[in-house]
């Protein structure tokens, strides 16, 4: 599907979509590292990026990426230390980057065991500024963003009326989760919508009903954040497995791509 929704791309399984967005990550990196010489990568916490992470640690991903000239970030954060087992980071560590010569000044952690989160999404985005030489009121141009979607519609850390959802300036910020009385770190709305490329990865029926309000339904952004991600001069892509595909209409299923490339 081509428009305002971007495209989507329907694989049989979980498993097409590991090895569809894998292979879609080394053929972006390569390029842009070709013609930039450097690719700057957000990644996403969850089950399914943690499969992804473990198939790009693997021959013959983990072979073919340009890690030296990779520089990784992440979308969303936990506010907690970066050992703990809700840490985003951590998953990350152990399923790919303890696996891969990446050096060690390429990854960008928010440091999330800072006491107070505010502090931890100021410096985060100090970290951003300075590793993208961004001029005061400049947005960073991430190469790639990868993005899930809760069943609730939220993505990275942009939950359902949270007060994240209305800034427009800061490039990251401590956004409180009432309904899991806890505040989570991430990247804003113009951040995310200013990326070359943000990839949306969805697997399970569990997202089916909801994937067709985000795409389908009408705006209402607030109660569904998802809906707010479109890129002002970027790439969006939905990779779908078929569960989570299958209660969009038959005119969108239909109107699918047939791969990244």
């Amino acid at each position: 599907m081509s428009g305002s929704h971007g495209q989507i791309l329907i694989c049989r399984n979980i498993d097409e979509v590991l090895q569809e967005a894998a292979s879609g990550i080394i053929d972006a990196a390569q390029n842009t590292i070709a013609s930039e010489g450097v690719f700057t990568l957000a990644l996403s916490g969850g089950s399914t990026p943690r499969a992804l992470y473990q198939l790009l640690a693997a021959p013959p991903f983990a072979d073919e990426a340009p890690w030296q000239q990779i520089q990784i970030f992440w979308g969303d954060e936990r506010h907690v230390a970066p050992d703990h087992q809700d840490s985003n980071y951590r998953m990350a560590r152990e399923a790919l980057l303890d696996h891969i010569p990446i050096p060690p000044e390429n990854v960008h952690r928010m440091l999330s065991e800072l006491p107070n989160a505010g502090a931890a999404a100021i410096t985060y985005a100090d970290e951003i500024h300075r590793t993208f030489g961004l001029e005061p009121g400049e947005l960073p141009r991430f190469d790639l963003i990868l993005l899930g979607m809760g069943e609730d519609g939220h993505t990275a850390s942009l939950f359902p009326h949270s007060p994240a959802l209305a800034e427009r300036t800061a490039l990251v910020v401590a956004n409180p989760v009432s309904k899991l009385n806890t505040t989570r770190l991430t990247l804003t709305l113009p951040v995310i919508n200013n990326a070359a490329r943000v990839w949306f990865l969805i697997s399970g029926g569990a997202k089916a009903e909801m994937l067709k309000i985000v795409l389908e339904g009408s705006e209402h952004s607030d109660e569904y954040p998802s809906q707010l991600i479109a890129p002002t001069d970027g790439d969006l892509v939905w990779l779908l497995d078929a569960p989570a595909a299958a209660q969009l209409s038959p005119n969108l299923r239909q109107s699918a791509v047939a791969g990244l490339g």
